[in-house]
C-alpha cells in the first residue's frame, strides 16, 4: 500500500439515496473514508462478484449440484453491510448467501468447496449453496422468510446479554409476503429489539416481478410503526452508511428497523432460472451499463483524485488470482465420508450406532 494510505477522501450521497418512513432523521449524505478503506470496499466487490462467476462456471460445468442463487449485480449489499457492522454483530440471510459468508470471514476455498460438496466446505461439503454458515453468521437458509424470526431470535440474545451488538437479518422482495415476516415486525417491535431487518428488493422473484406478488411494493413501510428508510442498494456507500444509521438505532434503545435495499440481480432467481421470460435482455444491459455497483464506486474513486486506474487494476488482478487458486483447492478437495452422513444431525448422539468405519453397503437407509 502507498505512503499515502491513510489520506481521507471524501465522498457526497446522493438525497434520493434515503427515504424515510417514520423518520425524523436519516443517515447523513457526507462520508469520510481513509484511502486504505476505500479501496478495500472496492476490493471485496471484486472478490465477491468473481466468486459468484466462479460457482457460475462451476455450476455450468456440473461441479455444483442442485439449487445455487447468486448475487451477481448486488455486491453492494454483502459489501456494504459488513462495512457498517462490528465482528460481535451477527448476520441471517436467505439462500443468497455466498457473498455474505465471505464477507463474514468464510475463505472462498471454503465456500467454493461447500459448494461443490467437498470435504473442506464451510460445512463440511453437507449443506451446500443454500446452507453456508461462519462467525456469527447463521446462514444460508433454505425456507422462503424462514431465517428473519430466527434474525428477530438471535437479536433478542443481544438484548439479553447487553452485548451491544445487533443483528441484521435479510430477506428477499418474494419472502416480504411471508407471514412469519410480520410476525417477527412485531414480536421485535413489542421487545424493542436490536434488529435491522433488510428487504433485498432486487425486482423480482422466481418468475414474476414484486409488483405482480405484493399490493404494497414500498417494502420499507411493511413494518407498519417500525420506522424504515428506503436505501440505494447500488452505491456502496449508501448501504454502509445506512447499516452504521441503523446499527446506532436499534443498539440504542429504539427497537427495530426496517430497510429496503433496491437493488439488481443481473441472472435468474437461481442457476436454473434463465431469467428473461419476465423481463428484457434490453433491461438487463440497461441495469449494468447504468447501475453497476463495481462500475459506480470505481468511477467515485478515480474522481477524487487520490485514486489512480492502476491502483484499481492490481485490486482486479489480485481478485482474480485468489478466486482461481480457491477454485483450484475446492476442486482437488475430496467428498465427505459416508460415515459424515448423520454426523452434526443430533445434539444428543447417545444411542445412535456409528457410521464411522463402516462400507456404504453396511448402511441402512430408511
Amino acid at each position: 500500500m502507498s505512503s499515502d494510505a491513510n489520506v481521507k477522501l471524501n465522498f457526497n450521497i446522493s438525497s434520493e439515496s434515503f427515504i424515510g418512513h417514520r423518520m425524523e432523521v436519516l443517515p447523513s449524505l457526507d462520508i469520510e473514508l481513509t484511502k486504505t478503506e476505500a479501496l478495500d470496499m472496492y476490493f471485496q466487490m471484486q472478490m465477491v462478484r468473481r466468486l459468484e462467476m466462479a460457482a457460475d462456471a462451476a455450476y455450468k460445468a456440473k461441479m455444483i449440484r442442485g439449487f445455487c442463487h447468486l448475487c451477481t449485480g448486488q455486491e453492494a449489499i454483502p459489501v456494504g453491510v459488513e462495512f457498517g457492522l462490528s465482528k460481535k454483530d451477527s448476520v441471517i440471510t436467505s439462500y443468497r448467501c455466498h457473498g455474505f459468508t465471505y464477507v463474514r470471514g468464510v475463505t472462498p476455498t471454503k465456500i467454493l468447496a461447500e459448494l461443490m460438496g467437498r470435504r473442506d466446505g464451510c460445512s463440511k461439503g453437507k449443506g451446500g449453496s443454500m446452507h453456508m454458515f461462519g462467525p456469527n453468521f447463521y446462514g444460508g437458509n433454505g425456507i422462503v422468510g424462514a431465517q428473519v424470526p430466527l434474525g428477530a431470535g438471535i437479536a433478542f440474545t443481544h438484548k439479553y446479554l447487553n452485548d451491544g451488538a445487533c443483528n441484521v437479518a435479510l430477506y428477499g422482495d418474494g419472502a416480504a409476503n411471508q407471514g412469519q415476516v410480520f410476525e417477527a415486525f412485531n414480536i421485535a417491535k413489542l421487545w424493542d429489539l436490536p434488529v435491522i431487518f433488510v428487504c433485498e428488493n432486487n425486482k423480482y422473484g422466481m418468475g414474476t416481478s414484486a409488483n405482480r406478488a405484493a399490493m404494497n411494493t414500498d417494502y420499507y413501510t411493511r413494518g407498519d410503526v417500525i420506522p424504515g428508510i428506503k436505501v440505494n442498494g447500488m452505491d456502496i456507500l449508501a448501504v454502509r452508511e445506512a447499516i452504521k444509521f441503523s446499527k446506532e438505532f436499534t443498539t440504542s434503545g429504539k427497537g427495530p428497523i426496517v430497510l429496503e435495499m433496491s437493488t439488481y440481480r443481473y441472472g435468474g432467481h437461481s442457476m436454473s432460472d434463465p431469467g428473461t421470460t419476465y423481463r428484457t435482455r434490453d433491461e438487463i444491459q440497461h441495469m449494468r451499463s447504468t447501475s453497476d455497483p463495481i462500475t459506480g464506486y470505481k468511477t467515485r474513486l478515480l474522481e477524487t483524485n487520490l485514486v489512480n486506474e492502476d491502483e484499481l487494476k492490481a485490486l482486479e488482478k489480485e481478485s482474480k488470482k485468489l478466486i482461481d487458486a480457491a477454485t483450484a483447492e475446492a476442486k482437488a478437495s475430496p467428498e465427505p465420508e459416508v460415515s459424515e452422513l448423520f454426523t452434526e444431525v443430533y445434539a444428543n448422539t447417545d444411542g445412535i450406532p456409528s457410521l464411522r468405519g463402516r462400507s456404504s453397503s453396511e448402511i441402512h437407509y430408511y
